[in-house]
């Protein structure tokens, strides 16, 4: 397993909607081990194949306290949305910022697991934001783009910024 570098917003990789995966084989299940490996190492609750430069659709996503709980999506896709919630949400990729997004409050994802079997899970509360978030990244979303345009300028500035004093 090896850390994956994590693209950085607003780069325009994170633009790019994810191709599905046609195949589930060794080369998809290290990516699922690296990714989650990258995750935990961030460390984060959840990470897309997007964020790491490969455009497939494959999410891994642990929102246990121990991070002993690491489920992994491929191909995943909302079937049914229920409720709202708004909640503060953060991302690897757009790292020292947090707004409030809203969500639908619980979800049906429907998915392949890592040994091709077709899945379907119900999940409320941060899993199901969780889903919400790591999906539009395959769609080439970030979560600032559900904010306004004067917040989304704010964050531009401010990580820019951050670049130059870290450069």
């Amino acid at each position: 397993m090896s850390l994956l570098p994590i693209l950085r917003f607003p780069d325009p990789r994170l633009q790019k909607r994810a191709a599905p995966v046609t195949k589930i084989d060794d080369s998809i299940r290290r990516l699922a081990a690296d990714m989650a490996e990258t995750m935990y190492e961030a460390p984060g609750i959840g990470l897309a194949a997007t964020q790491v430069d490969v455009h497939k659709r494959v999410v891994v996503i642990d929102v246990s306290e121990e991070k002993n709980a690491l489920r992994v999506f491929v191909n995943p896709e909302l079937v049914d949305q229920a409720g709202l919630t708004v909640g503060e949400e953060g991302c690897l990729s757009v790292p020292g910022i947090y707004d409030k997004v809203e969500r639908a409050e619980r979800v049906t994802v429907r998915y392949l697991d890592l040994d091709g079997k077709p899945q379907e899970l119900q999940a409320e509360g941060l899993l199901a934001v969780c889903i919400q978030h790591e999906i539009d990244h395959l769609n080439g979303k970030v979560f600032v783009d559900h904010l306004s345009q004067l917040k989304q300028m704010r964050i531009r500035s401010k990580l820019a910024k951050q670049a130059r004093v870290t450069a």
